[in-house]
């Protein structure tokens, strides 16, 4: 019977424990989206690391994941900003599609928070590119008078490295990452994340 009971406290206790590191996590992404949100922190690492100091909470503390961020920044919206969001992301996806229509030739998507909804105002617009030499794209920018900076490469896919630029327009910050066909064909199963062409940002544009 005293085994018994020993076997139960120490099942209860690692039920505690587990439901214990749920809420905390759950605290940390809340707090986290906050920050991002509110205060445009761009590093989700930072965020996170940021957010557990915020609640005082031990080092050792597991943080959450970059979906159970973007799940927290889903619901901060709907809380708190559903309007000025929603005005936002229009915004954001409308100028997304005009960088899309100008540079059709190279198969562009949008992705990331404009692409999957929980983009704030301190987001960049991100586009992805399809061309296996980035130098056409950049000849096209320049001939149009387009200022824009190279960022440093980017590990899309294995040991590939995916050139970036930035573009600052009046109206949003636009990065583009420039991917091969291989890249993007060779897509890893797990990123599922959401990616837009032109055709359907502008079927959600009209349906809002």
């Amino acid at each position: 019977m005293r085994e018994d009971r020993t076997r139960d406290n120490g099942r209860n206790r690692g039920r505690a424990g587990a439901a214990r590191a749920l809420e905390d996590r759950a605290r940390i992404a809340q707090a986290a989206a906050r920050l991002i949100a509110e205060h445009g922190l761009a590093d989700w690492s930072a965020a996170k690391r940021k957010a557990l100091r915020q609640l005082m909470l031990p080092e050792s503390t597991a943080l959450p994941s970059n979906e159970e961020l973007i799940l927290a920044l889903q619901a901060h919206h709907a809380l708190f900003d559903t309007a000025a969001h929603d005005a936002c992301l229009r915004a954001q996806r409308t100028e997304a599609l005009v960088w899309m229509k100008r540079l059709a030739a190279w198969d562009p998507l949008l992705v990331g928070g404009a692409a999957a909804g929980w983009a704030t105002q301190h987001s960049d617009v991100r586009l992805e590119l399809v061309a296996d030499d980035p130098k056409p794209v950049e000849i096209v920018l320049a001939g149009a008078g387009v200022s824009y900076a190279a960022l440093p490469p980017r590990d899309d896919a294995g040991d590939a490295r995916s050139a970036r630029l930035l573009i600052e327009t009046p109206r949003a910050s636009l990065r583009i990452t420039i991917v091969t066909t291989q890249q993007r064909r060779n897509r890893p199963r797990r990123d599922d994340l959401p990616r837009l062409d032109a055709a359907a940002v502008a079927a959600l544009l009209e349906s809002s």
